[in-house]
């Protein structure tokens, strides 16, 4: 089996309709290519125009694991780029959030279990891209 972020990152085709855009990604902990590497990472690697990041519930890259915790924006200190929180002062994307990007990629790992919040995460970005004609 391959994950898309593996298919994306080693099919030039696949990534050709996001060349010139600037591309946000919604992310957590489970977010990795088969070799582990943070899906942020790999896309930076792999030459794709990132301009933010988002991160659910547990924040981007697991640093809030416990429950409830809410995680503040933050500067990325490796690639620079904002990192918003979908579970912190807001759980729908502001304006502001929107405007950061062009393309979303989502990479979301879900239980469907009713008390994990990442579908419900999606669904705020899925509506505030949609207002906002961006393309997810």
């Amino acid at each position: 089996m391959n994950f898309g972020i593996d298919r994306l990152i080693s099919e030039p085709a696949l990534r050709a309709p996001l060349k010139g855009s600037r591309v946000a990604l919604l992310a957590h902990p489970a977010s990795v290519t088969q070799d582990l590497t943070h899906s942020l990472d790999a896309l930076v690697a792999c030459d794709i125009k990132i301009s933010a990041a988002f991160g659910p519930q547990h924040g981007l890259r697991g640093d809030k694991q416990d429950n409830m915790i809410e995680s503040p924006d933050y500067n990325d200190p490796v690639h620079g780029i904002p990192v918003f929180s979908l579970y912190g002062e807001v759980r729908k994307p502001t304006d502001k959030m929107i405007d950061a990007f062009d393309v979303m990629l989502v990479d979301l790992q879900d239980l469907g279990c009713r008390i994990y919040t990442f579908i419900t995460t999606l669904r705020y970005v899925l509506e505030a891209a949609a207002r906002h004609g961006k393309a997810v």
